[in-house]
């Protein structure tokens, strides 16, 4: 069955040869608003704000999504932005820029480099960076605002535009679509966005039909024992070793239980316990990352968590008041899915447009994005598509593929995406992309 991308462009036709937009000429506007883009780039870049604090980009950039014509709400989701344009009948397009910057000083050596200051969640002061390309998507979005506002004749139906807060720890479009952006605002038929990638060389684009990310869950188990000198271990009921045993089992969770099929990782990513060579502590504490694509692969890890940690402390000997807990932290992350047939619709449209060495199929990835949320507020009518745009400059990518570099990965605090050609080609196969979407329509 179509999808109604489809439907749509099969009736479809470009007018108005006058606007910006007009007989393939978006790489032309796009380039023309290049050294207006770059300098926000730069400005963006050097005045990072953490999640829930992007006060200062949110107000910027809300000024200029106003000055261009959007009907425009701040504070949404707390500092979240929703843009509107109504142009006549036909489908809602939703596009997507996150905001945060992440608690790193940065190390890029760059002229424009951050130098900012803040104090995350954690209570304690951090320099902060924009190490995952958020400055880039941030731009892309403004720079396809602009010529979409400019080419009004090209397009039809109602454009939202949005910049969500608080992606980095995963809460920012949840917080958005609780305040109401799917009842506030026009709901969208379709959700698009991208994200720049440390792993592709720049102006590359990547997708991936289907699952595009994974489930994120965060998981932390306290191991409770019973503590004592370190010489008589058999007075004791020693955590660590408890915890080592829970350790261990865990990785048949994926080995043995998850089908080879469905991918699933159950990473031990902290193990703390006691404070000296000759104490048996009475406590063990360890961080989990789980990650998975399917409800039904994410529910049998943590159920599969929940029985290994019980049974091992079972086998252990350890008394019912003295039982490991298990914690599950919400809101997690859910998986991003990309809807198929929609997904490769629009990229038949970006490969005749960049060609097939450009816009490749890539695999998908174990990391987590929560874009996903927007497809699952309503899966059954509501299209969604999240793309990669390789960032890795290109002298940087031919010493990594002849071995003579390591790639910095998104959050280092050595990543320096060649931004120009990231945004330049963000930039231009989203405007591409909403306006194959929002052709007008001709005839009945």
């Amino acid at each position: 069955m179509r999808t109604k991308l489809a439907l749509i462009c099969g009736v479809a036709a470009l007018a108005g040869a006058g606007s910006p937009a007009a007989a393939n000429d978006v790489r032309d506007a796009v380039t023309q608003d290049m050294p207006e883009l770059m300098d926000l780039y730069r400005d963006l870049h050097a005045n990072p704000e953490l999640s829930f604090q992007e006060v200062e980009t949110a107000a910027k950039l809300a000024k200029r999504a106003r000055d261009l014509g959007f009907e425009v709400t701040e504070g949404v989701g707390k500092t979240g932005v929703v843009a509107v344009m109504r142009n006549g009948e036909g489908p809602v397009v939703m596009l997507r820029a996150d905001m945060d910057g992440l608690p790193l000083v940065e190390k890029t050596g760059l002229p424009f480099a951050s130098k900012r200051t803040a104090v995350p969640a954690s209570g304690v002061e951090t320099g902060v960076m924009h190490a995952c390309g958020h400055d880039t998507h941030m731009t892309a979005w403004i720079g396809t605002a602009q010529v979409l506002a400019e080419s009004k004749d090209q397009w039809q139906g109602t454009l939202v535009m949005i910049l969500q807060p608080a992606e980095e720890i995963g809460e920012g479009a949840l917080a958005m679509l609780e305040d109401g952006l799917y009842e506030r605002f026009p709901k969208p038929d379709y959700v698009l966005g991208f994200h720049d990638a440390a792993q592709f060389p720049a102006g590359m684009i990547g997708y991936s039909p289907g699952y595009a990310l994974a489930n994120v869950d965060s998981v932390d188990i306290t191991v409770p024992g019973i503590g004592g000198h370190g010489a008589y271990p058999h007075t004791t009921k020693d955590p660590v070793v408890l915890a080592s045993a829970i350790v261990m089992k865990l990785q048949t969770l994926v080995s043995r239980e998850s089908s080879p099929l469905d991918p699933a990782v159950v990473t031990v990513g902290s193990f703390r316990a006691g404070y000296k060579h000759n104490i048996i502590s009475d406590e063990a504490k360890l961080q989990l990352t789980v990650r998975s694509y399917s409800d039904e692969s994410r529910q049998l890890l943590l159920d599969g968590i929940k029985r290994i940690v019980k049974g091992e402390a079972i086998a252990a000997g350890m008394p019912d008041e003295k039982m490991p807990t298990v914690t599950v932290q919400v809101p997690y992350t859910p998986s991003t899915y990309n809807t198929p047939e929609f997904t490769e619709e629009v990229m038949a449209g970006l490969k005749s447009r960049f060609g097939d060495d450009r816009v490749m199929q890539v695999p998908s990835v174990m990391g987590g994005e929560d874009f996903g949320q927007f497809y699952r507020a309503d899966p059954e009518n509501v299209e969604s598509l999240i793309f990669w745009v390789g960032g890795v400059p290109a002298d940087d990518f031919a010493k990594a593929q002849a071995g003579e570099m390591e790639l910095p990965s998104l959050h280092s605090p050595f990543w320096a995406p060649d931004a120009e050609k990231v945004i330049a080609t963000a930039s231009e196969a989203m405007i591409a992309a909403t306006l194959d979407i929002m052709a007008p329509q001709t005839g009945g």
